[in-house]
This record gives structure tokens, sequence and C-alpha cells, in this order.
């Protein structure tokens, strides 16, 4: 066979592959029916017939963004690849994290030699990730906060706060002199004060692994050297979280409220702590509302003395005597 009429019959199969095409899209583009023009309902996910209104294909695949935008700035803020980055972890998220289960895919058990394997790529992935002992640090402290924030019930936002007030920390150099663990504790007791879910120093003791007078320390060195703005705490704040921990009910709540209002404005609450008065103002509202609890049950709940409960006790109700003598 010639260079000549291999060349024709190159051309011929071309043009064949072409018309064939043309023939598809033709197909594609008019109606089986009517031959009418097809045209896309992206909102019912339909092709249909705009002469005889033929439904041609349905529940079509939507391969856009789930979200909306309205126009370009907003665009490029909502667009996103992978997970989104987080402040919880020392590299934001943003490595590769290997599971620690032996198992496939499918949820098969993986064979000695691949789990071998698996082992190694652990190992590595671990070194890559923390390449210096700056991240193992971070990576130690974040990990500390997860874990006690986990044990108070605190919500990711505080978390979230805690990172970023440690990451601060870390970043001015406060913590030579000063334990990883004393750091985070103190940064989670200011991350919850902002956010306005309080946890109170003898709680904290509790979940960390510091002594109590090593947290207020450090505490008040991290806010004074980061310059936080913290209010102090609002004894209404523990109200809901003792009122829901001993089950009692919407009315507690209210008149616990109405107590502690009313010995702000009497100037009880100036120098006591907000822990002891939340429940003493709880106790005192349980009996005033015939639900009644014990002084011990409040005790353990809000992890203070009896004695303390007692004494904050009988100041609130003595404030509320005076404000409905006068």
């Amino acid at each position: 066979m010639t260079d000549t009429t291999t060349r024709r019959y190159a051309r011929e199969s071309e043009n064949e592959s072409e018309d064939e095409s043309e023939r598809t899209d033709d197909e594609t583009l008019t109606c089986p029916e009517c031959s009418g023009t097809l045209t896309s309902d992206a909102e019912h996910g339909e092709t249909v017939c705009e002469d005889c209104g033929l439904v041609v294909e349905e529940d079509e695949i939507d391969p856009g963004p789930e979200w909306r935008a309205f126009d370009a700035r907003e665009k490029d803020e909502k667009s996103r690849v992978g997970a989104p980055t987080t402040q919880m972890m020392h590299d934001k998220g943003l490595s590769t994290n290997i599971g620690w289960q032996d198992k496939d895919a499918y949820g098969n058990a993986l064979s000695s030699r691949q789990r071998e394997k698996m082992q190694r790529l652990r190992t590595w992935n671990e070194r890559f990730r923390t390449r210096d002992s700056r991240e193992r640090n971070l990576k130690q402290a974040l990990g500390e906060i997860d874990r006690m924030a986990s044990a108070l019930g605190l919500p990711e936002n505080v978390r979230e706060t805690a990172s970023v007030i440690y990451r601060r920390a870390l970043e001015d150099d406060l913590l030579p002199g000063r334990s990883i663990e004393g750091v985070a504790t103190a940064s989670l007791y200011a991350a919850a004060r902002k956010a306005g879910t309080p946890r109170s120093l003898d709680e904290l003791t509790q979940v960390s692994r510091v002594e109590k007078d090593e947290i207020a320390r450090t505490y008040r060195y991290v806010v004074r050297e980061l310059q936080l703005e913290i209010e102090p705490a609002d004894p209404e704040s523990y109200v809901p979280r003792f009122v829901s921990d001993l089950t009692l009910s919407e009315e507690v709540e209210r008149r616990a409220r109405q107590l502690l209002g009313t010995a702000k404005e009497q100037g009880v609450h100036s120098g006591k702590s907000p822990v002891g008065l939340a429940a003493a103002a709880v106790y005192a509202a349980s009996l005033l509302t015939n639900e009644k609890v014990t002084q011990s049950e409040v005790s353990e709940v809000a992890n203070i003395s009896e004695v303390t409960i007692r004494n904050r006790y009988h100041e609130l109700l003595e404030a509320e005597e005076d404000i409905h003598g006068l």
C-alpha cells in the first residue's frame, strides 16, 4: 500500500468520525419526539424540550458547589479545597493523618507485611509533622487543651480561642520557666472566661496535671503579658450549669438569677467568689420554689464547701429582705 493510499484512508476515517460526532450532537441537542430544541433546567435537574415539554433527562448531577455567592469577593471567600484549617492542631490540619486502625477501606484486616509497612509510614509521618522542638511543644499543648476541654464539656469555640492564646504565648516567648501543661491550662481558663462559659479553678485542677496555685499564677502572668481583656466572672453564668446538673426546673434558674441581681444591687457580690454566690443562689432558689436539694448535693456539683454555701445563702436572703423592706 502506497503512502498516498494510506493518507486517503486516514482522511476518510477522520471525516467519518466527524460525521458520527455531529450526528450524535444533533441527536443530543434535539428532541427525539418533535426534533425541537432541548434546554437544561438546572433548578429541577432536568433536560426538557422547549416545544413539546418532553423531559428527556432527569435527576441530573449538579457539579457546582453547595453554596451561593453574589459577588466575586464572596465567591473567593467561600471557595475551598480540602478540610478547613483549625487552630486546634499544631499544623492547622494541613498535613496528612494516618489512622491507627490496621484495616483497609472495606474494613478488612491488613496482612502482617502491610501492617509493618503502615507502622513505618506512621513513624515517618509523625517525624515530618513535628520537625522541631517548637512544633512538638505546640502539639503536646494543644493535645492537653483538647483533653481538658473534653473533660469539662467546653464547646469548640473555647478550644479554638485557647489554642490561639497558647500560640501567642509561644510566639511571645512566655514559656521559659513555666510548664507546658501550666500555660495550656491557663490558656483554657482564660478562653472559657472570654467566651462566657467559665469554669472554676477547682474544676480545672481536677482535670489538669498541675496544681491550683500554679494555674492561678500562670493565668495572671499570661493575661498581663498578652494584655487580654477579660471581665470578672459573672455569677449568673454558672447558674444554668448548676441547675442542669441538679436536674432542677427553669423556675429555679429564674429565681436564682433574681437573687443574684438583688445581690448586685446591694453590693453583696463584691469580693465574693462567683462560684460560691451562684451555688448559694441555686440552693436558696430551690428552697423558695419547693424543689429542695441538700447543701451537700449543691456542694458536690459546684465543687465548693458547704460552709461557703451557708454563708452566701444567708447573705443573699438578707439582701432580698432589704430590697423588699425598701
